[in-house]
């Protein structure tokens, strides 16, 4: 088994890679892990010192790890796997970069056993920096500027998401969220503390207005509660673990019929 070193680059930010693996179950009931996008490897590297069997996906081969049963593959695709393979799938700071984030997350439930695990991390525009930037510039932090239109990359950030979409997605998709958390909250994040009560009267205000059935007031107090808590607000990357409920993938949804 190799281990993580130096020369294998982290492409996240700081404390990211740590924050996913304390994520990661270590009951043993989670043996098989695919981890994807991998880069070069220091995640997979990470849960192969833990004796974890690792398969890595990539859309280039940049893998610098022994151990990992890499595959070249695309994340707006299928997944390479059976139905219920995996016990876990780790993202780390990818589904921002893909153009099919919803289809991403239905094939990762696809390919993960009843009671798997979906870990990612992406940045976290939620947090009330992010917020301020965008209701200044209308760009958020991590994507402060347009795109270059002319020369399209797999490192542009095209899906940058908050908490309440991630959520959407994920609960939509089969799975619960259990965990949220970050890898860190910078010095200066807390310098938007004092907009805090605001933030949070003006959203309790808009939730209790335009919601009228009860079993979705007891959902936005939940995500009232997650969008206002310490990760949230302050922390520089969104982690979030989420577990699946069902054994069946929630299904694509039919395309229209055009003789309608």
């Amino acid at each position: 088994m190799t281990s993580a070193t130096p020369a294998i680059r982290e492409n996240a930010a700081r404390g990211t890679h740590t924050a996913v693996v304390r994520l990661m179950p270590q009951n043993g009931t989670c043996s098989k892990v695919l981890d994807i996008p991998c880069g070069e490897g220091a995640f997979a590297a990470a849960m192969l010192e833990q004796g974890r069997e690792v398969h890595a996906l990539d859309c280039q081969d940049i893998l610098k790890v022994q151990g990992a049963r890499f595959q070249v593959a695309d994340m707006n695709q299928r997944l390479p796997f059976n139905d219920g393979e995996l016990d876990a799938v780790v993202s780390i700071d990818g589904i921002e970069h893909i153009e099919r984030p919803f289809d991403f997350v239905r094939e990762c439930n696809r390919v993960t056993r009843p009671d798997g695990w979906l870990i990612l991390s992406t940045p976290n525009i939620s947090a009330l920096r992010s917020r301020w930037r965008w209701f200044l510039t209308g760009f958020h932090n991590k994507c402060k500027t347009p795109l270059d239109e002319s020369n399209p990359d797999p490192l542009h950030h095209i899906n940058v998401m908050g908490l309440p979409k991630l959520r959407y997605i994920l609960h939509t998709a089969g799975y619960r969220i259990t965990e949220i958390t970050t890898n860190r909250a910078k010095w200066i994040f807390y310098l938007y503390l004092p907009l805090v009560p605001i933030a949070y009267l003006m959203t309790l205000l808009v939730f209790q207005q335009e919601v009228d059935s009860e079993s979705e007031k007891r959902q936005n107090r939940e995500i009232l509660r997650q969008m206002f808590s310490r990760p949230v607000l302050f922390g520089e990357t969104l982690l979030v673990r989420a577990q699946k409920v069902s054994g069946v993938a929630s299904p694509l949804p039919e395309p229209p019929d055009p003789q309608r």
